[in-house]
Parts: structure tokens; sequence; C-alpha cells
């Protein structure tokens, strides 16, 4: 597998992924800055693929324990390397998030993220690329991800998931009597377009009413001018240096 190394969090974090197959763009970057992990807390990544939605978590919040299932054993074996090239203690195990016992089926979490498949897997389309197939193409259905994170979570411990727009009502679906207190956060492209994108946190145990906050828009201005970053502030905050999400209550 041919490989690159990458910077992440402006430089704070060099991470070797494939040059061909699924390559992580900014929305585990999003994910890492969403989830509200303090220090001491166990953090649980489903489906972590080369380790950078963990591995940004873990730059910006010391002393955190970090553990990881991914299915692909190649990509699983770069997040260990990524996080021993960084510093991290990440303790990544190779196995299917559909499949009993799952890996770390006798542990308990403070917190569980993920970032799976965003589209429902076409047999016609999908990629020959295993890493991009499984990074891309949903081939465990979005329930049995939520029901092994709802089980690995400790009482009062916090789901947090990145997720395209048109898969909200399926994972609301899948967390009906598993999490409450839910929160949905939309993010948008540009000011005036549609959300592409969700955050949503959820809570064990929890009984707040669902609350859908107002849209985060990732980029300034109303369209994209070429060869110019235009972040906005916030979001460039996250991306560049590692700042948590503020969740727009």
């Amino acid at each position: 597998m041919q490989v690159s190394i990458d910077g992440f969090l402006g430089g704070r974090l060099r991470l070797e992924q494939p040059k061909i197959g699924y390559r992580a763009g900014i929305d585990p970057v999003l994910l890492a800055a969403a989830c509200s992990a303090q220090r001491g807390q166990e953090v649980l990544e489903l489906g972590c693929g080369v380790g950078v939605a963990s591995l940004c978590l873990g730059r910006r919040v010391p002393g955190l324990a970090l553990h990881g299932v991914e299915i692909l054993d190649d990509y699983a074996q770069i997040a260990r390397e990524n996080a021993a090239r960084n510093d991290l203690e990440f303790d990544v195990r190779q196995g299917d998030v559909s499949v009993r016992p799952t890996p770390f089926y006798d542990f308990s979490f403070h917190h569980v993220i993920m970032n799976p498949p965003y589209f429902v897997a076409d047999t016609s389309s999908i990629s020959p690329d295993a890493g991009r197939a499984s990074g891309r193409s949903e081939q465990v259905a979005l329930s049995h991800w939520v029901d092994t994170a709802a089980k690995r979570l400790r009482p009062k411990g916090y789901l947090t998931v990145i997720q395209r727009a048109e898969r909200l009502p399926d994972l609301l679906m899948a967390l009906e009597g598993l999490l409450g207190s839910i929160v949905v956060q939309p993010l948008a492209p540009r000011a005036g377009r549609p959300a592409h994108l969700i955050l949503l946190q959820a809570r064990k145990s929890g009984r707040a009413a669902f609350q859908l906050l107002s849209a985060q828009n990732l980029h300034s201005g109303a369209e994209h001018v070429q060869g110019h970053p235009d972040y906005a502030p916030e979001v460039s905050a996250m991306l560049r240096e590692g700042a948590a999400f503020s969740w727009r209550r």
C-alpha cells in the first residue's frame, strides 16, 4: 500500500494515510472537535480508520484513554503507527461493529465517537478498493453502529456522530429507545445553502428534550474563490488549531 504523510491541526499531527483508498477530509477533525471528553476519561471510536479523529481529540485533550475499532487490518495497523509517530497512546483492535462479541465488549466508555459510512451500499457503485468501500459505502447497517455504541457507553455517557444530513432520519430511528438528550447541529457549506452534514450528540439515560440547533456555516462568503482558503473563523480554529466545537445552543 502506497501512503502519504499529511499534516492535521496546522501540523500538530503528522498522520500516514493511503494514497489510494479512504483519505480523511475535514469530517473526522470536526468530529474530534465536537466530542466533549475531559482529561482522564475513556473514549472509543468505532470505525477509526487510520486514527484521524481519535488522534486529533487526543492532541486537544491530554490524558485521555483512547481506544479504536477498525474492520480493515491494514488501516488498524496504520492507526497504531500514527499514534506512535505522534507520541499518543491509542489501543486499536481489528473488528466488525456488527459481529458479537465486538472488540472491547467487556469495557465501558465515557464517550463513543463515530463517522459511519455516509452512503447506503449499492453493489453497482461500491469501490473496488476495500478502504474506500469501507469508508464510504454502508456495509453494516447504521442501526448496528448505534446499538454497539449504546452498549459500550457508561450510564450518562455521550455518543458523538458526524453523518450526512439526509441520513438523520435513519440515525434518529436507530437511537430510539437507546439514547436520549439528542442534540443535532446542522453543518452548511455557506450561508443560505442547505446543510449537507450534521453533528449529533446523544446521552445514555438522557431525558432532555430534543434540540435542533441553528446551522454552522463551514465557509465564509457566498462563493468559493479559487486558491483562497475561506473557512469561517471558528471552523478554521478547529481545523488549524485544534479548538473545540462550540455547539450553538
